[in-house]
């Protein structure tokens, strides 16, 4: 009985964290326009990809797939990015805060890893047609280190908006102390200046 009365709370807790961790329940089918109207089909079509990701800055070109673009996405929970990476292009530890990822490879190969709460790294090298899953919240990266070929990916999200953060901006731009910086990862001064350098 005790044991019993032990569970109850501990479920309804579990439950409520759940439901408070995801992107709120539509109470309708879709947000849209008045649909006593009517209203077409293409409403629910996106065609905004079709000129794929725009050219590569600083070797990658993303273009966002969110509701600001396809409000169809209102309410959905989800969002994705067409994303290239020109030959020897990074795309640093990072993390998603509000968001699973589960990235598709439509054309060429991609290096990518995450590490879990306990640092060990998991990683893997895909090819077209390859899908890896980045949990939420979990640092990761991708890197194109063929040197020769392009790599055009699509990153689907478990969430309107996943966030995005940079961990060494997070660290090296946010204005944490150097002596702070200096103590926990045991490096000079002149090294946390560089790291803070190579951020602006």
């Amino acid at each position: 009985m005790a044991n019993s009365l032990f569970l109850l709370p501990t479920f309804a807790l579990l439950f409520l964290t759940t439901v408070l961790a995801r992107d709120p329940n539509l109470v309708v089918d879709f947000i849209g326009p008045n649909v006593s109207t009517g209203f077409p089909g293409r409403y629910f079509t996106y065609t905004g990809l079709r000129g794929g990701a725009p050219p590569p800055a600083h070797g990658i070109g993303h273009k966002g797939v969110k509701s600001d673009e396809f409000p169809a996405l209102d309410g959905m929970g989800v969002s994705m990015e067409l994303v290239e990476f020109a030959p020897g292009a990074v795309n640093g530890p990072h993390t998603h805060p509000r968001g699973s990822e589960l990235l598709f490879v439509l054309e060429g190969g991609l290096t990518v890893g995450t590490t879990d709460s306990r640092g060990k790294l998991y990683k893997n090298d895909l090819q077209k047609y390859d899908v890896f899953l980045f949990p939420e919240g979990l640092p990761h990266y991708e890197a194109n280190l063929n040197k020769g070929e392009k790599a055009v990916v699509v990153m689907m999200f478990g969430s309107a908006d996943a966030g995005f953060v940079s961990l060494a901006q997070s660290l090296f731009g946010s204005g944490i102390s150097d002596e702070v910086l200096m103590k926990t990862l045991k490096v000079s001064a002149e090294t946390i200046q560089e790291l803070k350098d190579a951020q602006k």
